[in-house]
C-alpha cells in the first residue's frame, strides 16, 4: 500500500520551498525555488502572488503525477502581509512588501484615537515597527490612500490563509497570524481589538491551526490546512516534544527569542526594547524579543575580511577557548566596542571603529561574536519571567553552529541546559505537525523528535 505524505509550502521572502513529510514526520523530499520580484503600483518591489500560486498548483500536480499520495497540505509563510479580495474572491492588490514605507500619519491615527502609543502597543503586544510591519496599518492605509481598492474590498486575509483559500475557497483567520505584531489582536482580552469594529472592518474568527478542509485535487481528496505564521510554526516541534519549560533562540538574519511559558503581560519597557508577543496555535501568548543578529554579523565580518585581507568565509573555522574569550572581552572597558553608537548606527560604526587595536582577525572576530552574544543575552533576559521555571534553551539556525557564540550563551546562563537543535526546516515541520489530529496514520510520537535534539555539552 502506498504511503501517504504531507506537503508543506514554506514561503520565505527569498526562497519558496515545497517539502514532503512521511507518516513519522521525516523529510523525504524537498524542492526550492527563487522567484524574481515584481513591482506594485507605486513602483516598489513585492512578491508575485500569481506566480506563487501558479507554482504551488503546478508543483502539487507534479508530485501527484510522480506517484505521491498526498494526505494533507499546509502553508507556512512570513507574516505582516495581507491579501485583499473583492466580492468574487479575486485579489485586488499586490502582496505589498512589509517594508513598504507609508505615511506615518496612518500609524499615528491609531495612537490618537485608541489610547496613545504606549497603551495601544502594549495592549496589542505590537511594537510600532513602521512601514507595513504592523499589518493593521495596511488596512487603514488602503482605506485612506487607496480608495479605488478599498471600495471593492470585501475581505482581507493574512498571507498563509490566502494560500489556503486559493485551494479551499474558505475564508479563515488563525491565531498565529493575528498575533504577529499586527495591531489587530487585543492580548488583554484575547480577541480582536475594538478598533476594527469601530472602523467597520470585519475579520474572520480565528480557527484552530488543526482545522482542515477536504478538496479534490489531481484525482485525490486532500485535506488542506489553514496555514500558519512561520515563527510560531517553528515552535510547534518543541511544544510537541518537550515537557519542561523552555525558550527557543532562533538565529538567522534576525535572532528571535521566544518563551511560550511566560504569561506576564508585555510592559512598556519591554516594548521599547523591541519585545513583542506571538500566539501559539492554541492561542497562548509567546513572549518574544528580537536582535538583528545575522545582519550585524554579516556586515562586520565583511568589514573584517576587507581590513585584514582575509577570505570572506574566515569565520567558519574560527574557534576559541573560554580563556581566550575572556581575555579578548577584557581588552576594553566598554561592553560594546563594535557598536559605539548603539545597534541603530552600524553603518557609521563601520567607518569609525579602529580595527588596528586587534592583533589579527581571529581576535577581532572573537570580540565581535562576544558582543553579538551580549546583545542576544540582553534580549533573552526580557523574555524570562520573574518566577523563571525555564529549564533549557534550544538554539537553532546559523549561530547554533558557532562555538564562540554557544560558549558565551552557556557562560551567561550557567543554570540552563543549552541544547543545539538539529531540527531543520522547523517552520515546515511545525506546519505539518498541526495537521496531525486530522490525519489518519500520522504519529507525533515525541521520541522521534527527541532524536533530533542534542545537548551542547561538547561545545
Amino acid at each position: 500500500m502506498q504511503e501517504k505524505v504531507i506537503a508543506i509550502f514554506d514561503i520565505g521572502k527569498t526562497n519558496k520551498k515545497v517539502l514532503l513529510f512521511d507518516s513519522a514526520f521525516q523529510l523525504i523530499h524537498q524542492e526550492e525555488s527563487v522567484f524574481a520580484p515584481i513591482q506594485d503600483e507605486d513602483g516598489e518591489e513585492c512578491d508575485d502572488i500569481q506566480l506563487i500560486t501558479d507554482w504551488m498548483e503546478a508543483t502539487l500536480q507534479q508530485l501527484i503525477d510522480e506517484g505521491y499520495l498526498i494526505a494533507g497540505v499546509n502553508f507556512s509563510t512570513y507574516g505582516a502581509s495581507l491579501l485583499h479580495l473583492d466580492q468574487n474572491g479575486k485579489v485586488l492588490s499586490p502582496l505589498y512588501n512589509y517594508l513598504k514605507e507609508i505615511d506615518q500619519s496612518v500609524q499615528q491615527y491609531f495612537f490618537d484615537n485608541y489610547g496613545g502609543s504606549a497603551a495601544f502597543c502594549r495592549r496589542t503586544a505590537s511594537p510600532a515597527l513602521g512601514a507595513m510591519l504592523n499589518s493593521g496599518v495596511q488596512l487603514l492605509w488602503l482605506k485612506n490612500q487607496k480608495p479605488e481598492i478599498w471600495s471593492k474590498r470585501v475581505d482581507s486575509l493574512h498571507f498563509p490563509q490566502y494560500l489556503s483559500y486559493y485551494f479551499t475557497k474558505q475564508l479563515c483567520a488563525d491565531p498565529t497570524s493575528n498575533g504577529c505584531h499586527t495591531f489587530l489582536w487585543d492580548f488583554d482580552q484575547m480577541e480582536y481589538h475594538p478598533w476594527l469594529q469601530q472602523e467597520g472592518i470585519i475579520f474572520p474568527s480565528p480557527l484552530p491551526n488543526s482545522t482542515c478542509f477536504p478538496v479534490k485535487f489531481g484525482g485525490q481528496e486532500i485535506l488542506f490546512g489553514i496555514g500558519i505564521h512561520d515563527s510560531s510554526a517553528a515552535l510547534v516541534p518543541y511544544l510537541s516534544s518537550e515537557k519542561e519549560a523552555f525558550a527557543l533562540i532562533s538565529t538567522g538574519t534576525w535572532c528571535i527569542n521566544m518563551n511560550p511559558f511566560n504569561n506576564e503581560p508585555l510592559t512598556e519597557n519591554q516594548l521599547k526594547e523591541d519585545c513583542l508577543c506571538f500566539l501559539t496555535p492554541e492561542q497562548k501568548q509567546v513572549k518574544s524579543s528580537r536582535v538583528f543578529l545575522g545582519h550585524f554579523h554579516n556586515v562586520w565580518t565583511q568589514r573584517l575580511s576587507e581590513y585584514f585581507e582575509a577570505d570572506p568565509k574566515f569565520y567558519k573555522v574560527c574557534d576559541a577557548s573560554e580563556r581566550q574569550i575572556a581575555e579578548v572581552k577584557n581588552m576594553f572597558s566598554k561592553e560594546l566596542y563594535f557598536f559605539p553608537s548603539g545597534t541603530e548606527a552600524v553603518e557609521e560604526a563601520l567607518k569609525q571603529v579602529d580595527l588596528s587595536v586587534f592583533k589579527n582577525i581571529e581576535t577581532a572576530y572573537i570580540r565581535l561574536v562576544s558582543e553579538l552574544a551580549t546583545l542576544c543575552v540582553n534580549a533573552i533576559q526580557h523574555i524570562l519571567p520573574q518566577q523563571d521555571e525555564t529549564k533549557k534553551f534550544f538554539v537553532t539556525g546559523g549561530f547554533a553552529r558557532n562555538p564562540i557564540f554557544i560558549k558565551e550563551i552557556k557562560t551567561a546562563f550557567p543554570e540552563k541546559r543549552i541544547c543545539l537543535s538539529e531540527i531543520d526546516n522547523a517552520s515546515a515541520l511545525g506546519a505539518a505537525l498541526v495537521l496531525a489530529p486530522a490525519l489518519r496514520g500520522f504519529s507525533t510520537d515525541a521520541v522521534q523528535l527527541e532524536k533530533e535534539i542534542s545537548e551542547a555539552e561538547k561545545v
